[in-house]
């Protein structure tokens, strides 16, 4: 989801030093994975003491990472990244290129060349001046004693407009859900807006302009900002204040559905890949669909398996974190050699994810069942899921919205599952999490379409 991505790299620092001659500058490269690859940009900078440099993933809208140490020796550069537990290996050639490995548990190869890396297209991102009003708004959350910063967009002309919040998924996003150079909610924002609908979006608590701390969140927390998000809408008086709705994305999907549970003046929302079966179960669907995207055999699979399902089990005890981190580094345990078990970068890269499975948003996602919200949700109901979609799986999470959501006698539900597009809506090729950021589509005009028609008919009635 948004931002809980099995990526093998999610944000790279690597320092690049070289002989004698000067190479300030950038390199980059493409770090060559399983299915695809990813592209690297290292911009160094000579001192009296040798070379820094801080590290670009442009496919990832990753930029300046900082590491800890660059030697270059006999032609030799060596790279250590402790924050993401890593390190880089090359050398470099009589060509002027550097030829090594980067290490993240397992060396993957990664090239140098000197030179900036090409800028992603991205030609659905919308340029000033804009065919609407725009304004940066605050928002107090009086129950979490915080202030929220986003962006309102208004139709030029008109009053009482049917309005939504966008709520993002998982992890620490800001208001155009930035991901791997791509600002979905910003496109999205863009449509609504120039089809009469306006459109509030927010940087997540702890995140841009936003107070608070992210760090400490669940998803009843992000809720709760979306509730004061929903209620300052209301106060706006160029706002219908009964055809106000929700669009949530992954994890906001399930926000969407808390929300339309419990507040009964939520017009309509819209499920966008939301996460609607229950963490675990969710998790280790993803789990699959991505290990076997990346090439595992069935066969590995099915010996991996039994080890995820007793992990992701662990997580929805009801014990200490202390006493779930003990059975769960014994669990981790089970997956490493004896090899990888006495390496100190694996073991604190396997800290480092039981640290992630440990914290409060994981913990919670993991035991919150949807189902109860589904069934309390009685207005109009639009999901959508795309078919490659590696992270929400369609089959299951559309299965639930129709199945639940139905259940209460709520006639008003529409799901709809896109051919060929995967979790951020994009027309994939290889589908992979890595190719998100090398697309140059967004979101599939299809998708905006029918989102912007759906609220509009909702108008009509």
């Amino acid at each position: 989801m948004k931002k809980q991505f099995a990526l093998l790299l999610m944000g790279i620092l690597v320092p690049v030093c070289i002989y004698s001659q000067d190479i300030s500058g950038a390199w980059n490269g493409k770090l060559s994975l399983p299915t695809s690859s990813l592209t690297i940009c290292f911009n160094l900078q000579k001192t009296e003491q040798g070379y820094t440099s801080t590290c670009d993933s442009p496919d990832q809208g990753v930029k300046g990472i900082p590491t800890e140490s660059t030697l270059f020796k006999d032609s030799v550069l060596t790279i250590q990244i402790p924050n993401i537990h890593a390190s880089y290996k090359g050398k470099l050639g009589a060509d002027n290129k550097i030829y090594g490995n980067f290490t993240q548990g397992i060396p993957l190869k990664l090239d140098l060349e000197k030179g900036e890396s090409a800028k992603m297209n991205r030609p659905q991102e919308p340029q000033p001046p804009f065919p609407y009003k725009v304004e940066d708004i605050t928002i107090e959350n009086p129950q979490a004693g915080i202030t929220l910063a986003g962006t309102l967009t208004l139709p030029e002309q008109g009053s009482k407009f049917p309005a939504v919040v966008l709520v993002t998924g998982s992890g620490p996003q800001n208001r155009d859900e930035e991901i791997m150079g791509h600002k979905p909610f910003l496109v999205i924002a863009d449509y609504l807006t120039r089809n009469g609908i306006a459109v509030l979006r927010c940087d997540d608590r702890g995140v841009g302009e936003s107070k608070g701390v992210y760090a400490s969140a669940t998803n009843e927390d992000f809720a709760s900002d979306a509730e004061a998000a929903f209620q300052y809408l209301k106060s706006r008086k160029e706002i219908n204040s009964k055809q106000i709705g929700i669009i949530g994305h992954s994890a906001g999907g399930t926000i969407a559905f808390m929300l339309a549970a419990r507040n009964k003046e939520v017009a309509f929302i819209v499920s966008l890949a939301g996460a609607t079966i229950q963490g675990d179960s969710l998790i280790l669907k993803q789990s699959e669909m991505i290990s076997k995207s990346s090439g595992m055999p069935d066969a590995a699979w099915e010996l991996t398996k039994p080890v995820l399902r007793t992990r992701y089990a662990l997580l929805t005890q009801d014990k200490s974190t202390e006493e779930i981190r003990k059975e769960l580094y014994a669990n981790v345990a089970q997956t490493l050699s004896p090899g990888q078990l006495q390496d100190p970068n694996v073991m604190k890269q396997a800290e480092a994810q039981m640290n992630s499975m440990l914290s409060p948003w994981y913990l919670h996602f993991m035991r919150y069942d949807p189902t109860s919200d589904l069934k309390k949700t009685k207005c109009p109901v639009l999901a959508l899921n795309g078919e490659k979609d590696l992270q929400v799986d369609a089959d299951m999470n559309l299965g639930a919205v129709e199945q639940w959501v139905k259940s209460n006698g709520n006639k008003q539900v529409t799901t709809k599952e896109y051919p060929g597009l995967n979790h951020l809506f994009q027309a994939c090729k290889t589908c992979t999490i890595s190719e998100y950021g090398q697309l140059e589509e967004t979101i599939s005009p299809e998708v905006l379409k029918d989102m912007s028609d759906w609220i509009l008919k909702l108008k009509k009635k």
